[in-house]
């Protein structure tokens, strides 16, 4: 009776799952077709409003009847072409009721419908007030300016009720009231949605930049102005207080001033701003702002409320406040000002999987046990104790063999029990490190979805303190996998062709992006298959690096991507030359030493950013250029990782000739897929198990001696492509980080130019070279907007003719010529 029961209660357990995802498919059926159905409407009457515009005189009697009436009567034709009912409807919806704003209500269909096909719609119910508002204003506006011509129109450009209000209001406050109204609610919805309308009309919140780069306050500058016309002069404490903090200390004159500043500095839009650790920002673009000699030095005002002067401004120091003012410490710098309003992708870029959710049966658990249990016991071996571990893909069944088995022979057997379970894929770990017990994975019947936002949404991501987080996926345990690329520092990623590792690739990058803002990293990426990577070619400004010459921002090019690598190798040099001035043991140390302003921009200190770089396709490359390819790459992981910069190779080929041993040693962290055989796995992992997988996603992460087993996260093209747009669509830097110049051994020697073929913008950067005292290939090739082989040659006759000095490394070349005039003598004599 028992065992009955608990059968029964399995039975009604089983019916009930089943029963509950036939109710989740049956309402994602609904609202797929309820969302096709308002695309439809939405197009049919965009066509009806459309042909109304035209015919809305031919067809003005012909609607003035009954609806009835028209339906009824074959005879009555309209000339709309969607009929007698779209005719009718276009009238209701223009003429007798909000005029030409109705069209905003096909919007409103629109998004509706995307909400409901899962189409990322942000905001909706802000989307839809905002709409409403819009068609009742318009449709008043509208009516109030058509106020006077509507007895002679057949289309009412603000319908009945825009026309009906706007009497009502022109009775109450006259035309010249209705207008100012009109105008007033416009403004104020503009001013509460627009934050650029806000600033531009509140240019005294830092809107302004002096020549040097520097946000001046207005009312800093009118004080500056009312101070000075009144004949009032800093006392020698301001003085003092100049000389102890420096002309980049910023002053406000009153605690709202202040008030409006911070806010402004500290804006963020993110949804995921409390979870984000931002500990550094910025790139080479940017430099620590210097204030002009002429900027106030002055401590808050200090009024008094009795004060009867003419004076609008008070500014006094007092000696018993001079020490504290001596000992307030500057503000620390902030690398993310440039772009400050910058906003992180959200959650709703990314698909929700969740409606596709499967789970293990207890039925399908207890059968794998059983067959486990009885195929060892076939060849002898006793089991005491067997636990089972559910995963997204697979299920580990931990056993504890009995004393005197030998653990080999059960590693033997793997086989076996693939043919007992009769599936693929199995793998025996014996034994798994720290637990005593010997697992075999068995993969589940309905592997499940892991998807990029249930990663990105995990608390484990988002409470993350790593410097460049990676949220890779879940294990066997559906714990989400994070790690900290920083602390890899590079990784080799490899599989065969559509097991996952382009999917793999977009996760990795799109982790760093959720997470870091445009002035913390920076990618360079190469692609020399030309397609996998050219998604990220719209946020070129934000986080991609380049050389100067570059065209392209994602490097295709196998002669181009030589010259980035070694332009890589520049940069980590000089990276490594500014920690050694800083003594600065790593990047971390370096950056918190640059935002203390510890460190002087003057002496070429900047703030590093991390750079991350991604090569797609590593075999192809080194079938192309061998050596050439692998000694920088190699020479770049060796060294590299004490200045930020880290590398992630991929390929779908893991041979021995293409995965050296040079870079195996120096890629300590391995990522594989699925792969054709066990030699591929060894060359990989160092081990087998990678020709176990089952494909699709299923990956093994080695760190060191540990190999854990992932159900890789899946992040599409169309969820790379919102990503990227959402950033794309917002302020962005002029430019790429570009990275340091680089010339070829190749490239022609300057005692080899010949003078008498000068180039003819020769005289012209000969004179931009001595105006500026600052010999660089890159600032010619600006300049004059020719590319980076020409701008060289140039640089090479001017040093052939004696205006520039020889090439020393990353430094620029030093100016021979002090003066213009002796440039001229010189000019003249070639």
């Amino acid at each position: 009776m028992a065992n009955r029961k608990k059968q029964n209660q399995k039975k009604s357990k089983t019916a009930s799952k089943s029963g509950n995802a036939n109710d989740t498919i049956k309402i994602e059926k609904f609202k797929l077709v309820a969302g096709i159905s308002l695309i439809i409407i939405a197009t049919y009457l965009l066509f009806a409003f459309g042909s109304f515009l035209f015919n809305a005189g031919a067809d003005q009697s012909k609607l003035q009847i009954n609806w009835f009436q028209l339906i009824k009567d074959s005879t009555i034709k309209v000339e709309n072409i969607t009929g007698k009912s779209g005719a009718w409807l276009a009238d209701v919806f223009i003429n007798r009721w909000f005029g030409l704003s109705s069209f905003m209500f096909i919007y409103l269909l629109i998004i509706y419908s995307a909400k409901l096909i899962h189409r990322p719609v942000k905001a909706l119910f802000g989307k839809t007030v905002k709409t409403v508002i819009a068609i009742i204003w318009l449709s008043i506006a509208l009516g109030y300016i058509f106020q006077s011509k509507y007895p002679e129109l057949y289309i009412y450009p603000g319908g009945s009720y825009g026309y009906h209000i706007s009497l009502w209001i022109n009775a109450l406050t006259g035309k010249i009231g209705t207008f100012f109204i009109l105008f007033f609610t416009l403004i104020t919805f503009l001013i509460i949605q627009s934050d650029s309308f806000f600033h531009f009309l509140t240019p005294n919140k830092k809107s302004k930049k002096n020549p040097e780069g520097d946000y001046i306050d207005e009312a800093t500058k009118a004080n500056t102005k009312n101070t000075e016309t009144s004949g009032f002069s800093l006392s020698e404490e301001a003085e003092n207080f100049k000389q102890n903090f420096g002309d980049d200390t910023e002053i406000f004159i009153n605690d709202e001033d202040e008030r409006l500043t911070n806010e402004n500095n500290n804006a963020d839009g993110s949804s995921f701003s409390n979870a984000r650790n931002i500990n550094s920002s910025q790139t080479n673009q940017t430099t620590p702002r210097n204030k002009s000699e002429d900027e106030i030095i002055s401590t808050k005002s200090i009024g008094n409320e009795n004060d009867t002067d003419d004076l609008e401004m008070t500014v006094e120091i007092k000696e018993e406040q001079t020490g504290d003012i001596k000992n307030k410490p500057m503000e620390d710098y902030d690398p993310t000002l440039d772009l400050s309003h910058y906003k992180y992708p959200g959650l709703d870029l990314l698909e929700d999987y969740s409606h596709l959710k499967s789970e293990v049966s207890d039925e399908e658990l207890i059968e794998n046990k059983n067959r486990i249990v009885e195929t060892l016991k076939n060849f002898k071996i006793e089991i005491l104790k067997i636990k089972a571990t559910i995963g997204p893909t697979v299920t580990l069944y931990e056993i504890v063999p009995a004393q005197g088995i030998r653990i080999s022979k059960i590693k033997n057997l793997e086989d076996d029990i693939a043919l007992s379970l009769a599936a693929l894929g199995i793998r025996i770990i014996a034994p798994i490190p720290g637990r005593g017990t010997i697992g075999i994975e068995v993969p589940n019947r309905n592997p499940q979805v892991v998807s990029m936002r249930s990663i990105i949404a995990s608390k484990k991501f988002q409470e993350t303190t790593a410097e460049l987080p990676i949220a890779m996926g879940r294990t066997i345990s559906n714990e989400t996998f994070v790690f900290d690329l920083t602390k890899m520092p590079h990784i080799l990623v490899a599989g065969a062709t559509g097991q996952g590792k382009s999917v793999g690739l977009n996760a990795i990058i799109a982790s760093i992006l959720y997470k870091k803002h445009p002035s913390q990293v920076k990618f360079v990426f190469i692609d020399p298959k030309k397609v996998e990577l050219n998604l990220y070619s719209t946020i070129e400004k934000h986080f991609l690096a380049k050389l100067p010459d570059a065209e392209e921002p994602i490097i295709t090019d196998v002669e181009k991507v030589k010259a980035t690598l070694n332009s890589v190798g520049i940069e980590m040099d000089r990276r490594y030359d500014l920690l050694k001035l800083a003594h600065a043991r790593n990047l971390k140390e370096y950056n918190k030493k640059f935002i203390e302003r510890k460190l002087n921009p003057e002496k070429g200190h900047r703030f590093l950013p991390y750079i991350v770089v991604v090569i797609d396709e590593f075999a192809d490359l080194i079938m192309t250029a061998g050596k050439e390819i692998e000694l920088p790459i190699a020479r770049i992981a060796q060294l590299a990782r004490a200045v930020g910069i880290h590398m992630i190779i991929a390929t779908q080929r893991p041979s021995a000739n293409i995965i050296t041993g040079i870079i195996k040693a120096n890629f300590p962290s391995r990522i594989a897929f699925k792969v054709a055989s066990m030699i591929d796995s060894r060359t990989i992992l160092d081990q087998p198990g990678a020709n176990q997988l089952i494909g699709k996603g299923d990956m093994l992460f080695a760190s060191g001696s540990e190999v854990i087993r992932l159900q890789c996260a899946l992040v599409d093209t169309p969820e790379v492509e919102n990503i990227c747009q959402h950033i794309a669509d917002q302020q962005a830097y002029p430019t790429a980080y570009l990275l340091p110049e680089y010339v070829g051994d190749d490239s022609d020697a300057p005692g080899a130019v010949d003078l008498n073929n000068r180039d003819e913008y020769f005289d012209d950067a000969a004179r931009l070279v001595v105006l500026n005292q600052q010999g660089s290939t890159s600032m010619i090739q600006r300049k004059f907007s020719i590319g980076y082989n020409r701008a060289g040659r140039i640089m090479d006759q001017l040093e052939a003719a004696g205006i520039v000095g020889p090439s020393e490394g990353s430094k620029t070349r030093k100016v021979q010529l002090q003066d213009e005039y002796s440039l001229e003598q010189l000019l003249n004599n070639i």
